[in-house]
């Protein structure tokens, strides 16, 4: 860890430096420009230290106040929360679906299998079905299995 800090240091201290330094802009013997951040040597005709500038914001998001940056973070954050939750909304609900489409289908395949069916009544009392209410009872599941299972 401290080698990783140390690193760290030294990079953000010479980037530092570097911002820094002066640029130096002459005319050499040849009459040409030169332009460095070293002190020229030698025979020079024009020596001029330019001041280096920062550099000018790339875009507008580097002029955006902490404040603006925060607030649109938390915006994103609550976006992706909402996301997150209709999605999980949405698994809940297909997953109640496929439960509500393999339990019609069971019902209807028990219907149609001609074994005896019983059911209760509103006393709790068991009762068979007879062929009529059969029919009524697979024409129920048939409907409960269009209408669940999509």
């Amino acid at each position: 860890m401290t080698m990783k800090r140390f690193a760290l240091a030294t990079v953000t201290l010479s980037a530092t430096i570097a911002a820094h330094g002066q640029i130096y802009q002459w005319q050499d013997e040849r009459n040409k420009t030169v332009i460095s951040d070293r002190l020229p040597t030698g025979q020079v005709r024009q020596q001029r230290t330019l001041e280096a500038a920062a550099p000018a914001p790339a875009s507008s998001e580097a002029a955006k106040t902490l404040a603006d940056r925060d607030m649109e973070f938390r915006k994103r954050q609550k976006e992706s929360r909402e996301a997150a939750e209709k999605g999980d909304a949405d698994r809940r609900a297909s997953a109640q679906r496929q439960e509500g489409c393999e339990a019609a289908r069971s019902a209807l395949q028990t219907l149609q299998s001609g074994d005896r069916v019983a059911m209760h009544d509103s006393k709790g009392e068991r009762y068979y079905l007879d062929d009529t209410q059969r029919e009524e009872e697979i024409a129920k599941a048939r409907q409960a299995v269009q209408a669940n299972c999509r």
